[in-house]
């Protein structure tokens, strides 16, 4: 039920409430509308073309049932690349969810078909697949909010989430208000303000919520994932780079890695000592030829530039990802995708996927596969706690904090000054890709000073002050839990401690807004807590 004039605020009752229309809240609502569920979608952006999957090529992890041991195959291989954080059971479990929901979109995506004739349906295009999925999901009934970016949850009496409450940015910036049964939070991660293509809606917002709701987040030390990119522009796209060459200033050839994650820190080191240059010459024609279907905003830089990659040299750089390709996020509880607090959900982005990826990056396909898995799960999850809850919008207590509800006297806040001050501590090598003690407590004083003068003072409740302290939030988690683990595991590295220590295969949780704590997973069972309390 919706209520209201284009001059009033807009309420809303519903049974579940999807905050985020990206690929995993597409997925999420259409779940939640297949399952009975009255559904409202809220995009900051226009769902269907807002988020990272948008601009992207994405696979996803495709591995067919039969024969019955190539599963068992995959799941251990990831197992083992995931150094100890990773579980079996949700393996199996994203693989199949991806296998049997991904064909549905048959009605509104054209599959292609691979060399022997069979429907290819791992690989998609990114901004078709996203167009396909906004009409998937309106097929189902689901009312979509577009930007409409949502600034809190809302709580019932009982702590449970019962809501949200936002912005109608098209509509003079006028707020609206759910009421439902069941929120899940698909907002996607952060790059920290990298730029990279796609992610200018991804601040974080996610994160903030659900620590002020009181959920827990987890992994958040593994964000120190970049990607390569041609110098001044934001395409990190690194299918490509696969077959690269790289050069010093001199012209010399050096002698890099040819991919992974030895690649990116070869490269930064070599970027830290002065330019880097890169030819494409070792592509294969078959995969020149299919470039600008499979991956078609990659060649467009080139084009716009005049340059052709397989022959000429082009400056690279290398952008930090942050959340998107790393891992951290929200705790998620149980096998619903369910947080610790009940009415809340989490899928994608917005979501851990330590359970899934372990401590290194899910890359394109186990991302993929875990947006979609964990979409349909939570989705599905929230329609039927919604049918049991009852719903009385008018005992929500909003929970938003920094950037809406200033702990001491109100002033002018420069929130641009506070985002730079974000990517000048998470962007440098120096401070995220090779951290050191000391570098991460000067991190955190930095960070701690500038979230003080947002939390203290900021109360203007605009959409930009509420990403700032999101932004400022995630920071703070992301250099705590990396100052406890006090080792190198996957894509967290520790100059001072360069060694894996199988005292922190463990999960490291991270939460507080005024003050930030980090705690081991109860969980994980490889823990040594002497150890770690000794690192915390």
């Amino acid at each position: 039920m919706m209520t209201s004039s284009s001059l009033e605020d807009l309420s809303i009752t519903t049974d579940v409430l999807i905050v985020g229309g990206g690929m995993a809240g597409a997925w999420a609502a259409t779940s939640a509308a297949q399952a009975g569920a009255k559904v409202v979608l809220a995009d900051k952006g226009y769902c269907g073309t807002s988020g990272v999957t948008a601009t992207a090529g994405p696979g996803h992890w495709w591995v067919p049932p039969n024969p019955p041991e190539a599963r068992d195959i995959a799941v251990a291989n990831r197992v083992a690349a995931g150094l100890g954080l990773g579980e079996a059971e949700w393996m199996y479990r994203i693989i199949d969810q991806t296998w049997r929901t991904l064909p549905t979109l048959a009605r509104h995506y054209a599959f292609g078909v691979d060399e022997a004739g069979r429907v290819n349906y791992r690989a998609v295009r990114g901004p078709e697949y996203m167009r396909a999925l906004r009409q998937h999901v309106l097929s189902h009934g689901v009312a979509i909010l577009d930007h409409s970016p949502v600034l809190e949850l809302l709580a019932r009496s009982d702590g449970s989430i019962g809501g949200a409450r936002g912005l109608r940015r098209r509509d003079g910036g006028r707020s609206f208000q759910v009421n439902a049964g069941a929120v899940v939070l698909a907002a996607g991660g952060t790059s920290f303000l990298s730029h990279l293509l796609g992610s200018g809606t991804n601040t974080g917002d996610g994160y903030l919520m659900a620590a002020e709701a009181g959920a827990e987040l987890s992994g958040m030390e593994f964000t120190a994932v970049y990607t390569i990119a041609p110098a001044h522009s934001t395409m990190t796209r690194s299918m490509a780079y696969s077959f690269a060459t790289y050069y010093g200033a001199d012209g010399s050839e050096l002698d890099l890695p040819k991919i992974g994650p030895d690649l990116t820190v070869s490269l930064a080191r070599a970027l830290q000592r002065g330019p880097v240059y890169c030819s494409l010459n070792r592509m294969p024609d078959d995969i020149k030829a299919r470039l600008h279907t499979i991956s078609p905003n990659v060649p467009l830089v080139f084009d716009r530039w005049g340059i052709d990659p397989y022959r000429d040299r082009f400056e690279v750089t290398l952008h930090n990802d942050g959340t998107i390709r790393g891992i951290g996020g929200v705790r998620v509880h149980d096998a619903d995708c369910a947080t610790s607090v009940s009415g809340l959900f989490v899928a994608g982005d917005n979501a851990s996927r330590e359970k899934v990826a372990g401590a290194v990056t899910g890359g394109g396909n186990v991302n993929s596969a875990w947006a979609l898995s964990s979409g349909v799960l939570a989705g599905r999850a929230a329609a039927r706690l919604a049918r049991s809850t009852q719903r009385d919008g008018a005992h929500l207590r909003p929970l938003g904090r920094a950037g809406l509800r200033p702990r001491r006297q109100p002033k002018a806040v420069d929130f641009a000054a506070a985002r730079n001050g974000v990517r000048a501590e998470m962007h440098p090598f120096e401070k995220t890709l090779f951290r050191t003690e000391a570098g991460l407590k000067a991190s955190s004083l930095a960070l701690e000073n500038l979230w003080a003068e947002l939390a203290d003072h900021a109360h203007t409740g605009t959409l930009a002050m509420r990403e700032t302290a999101a932004l400022l939030a995630t920071a703070r988690w992301s250099v705590a839990t990396a100052t406890t683990r006090r080792e190198t595991r996957g894509i967290h590295r520790r100059d001072d401690f360069p060694v894996q220590d199988s005292g922190f295969a463990v999960r490291l949780l991270s939460g507080g807004l005024d003050q930030v704590w980090v705690r081991i997973d109860g969980t994980s069972a490889n823990a040594q807590p002497s150890q770690l309390e000794a690192a915390s």
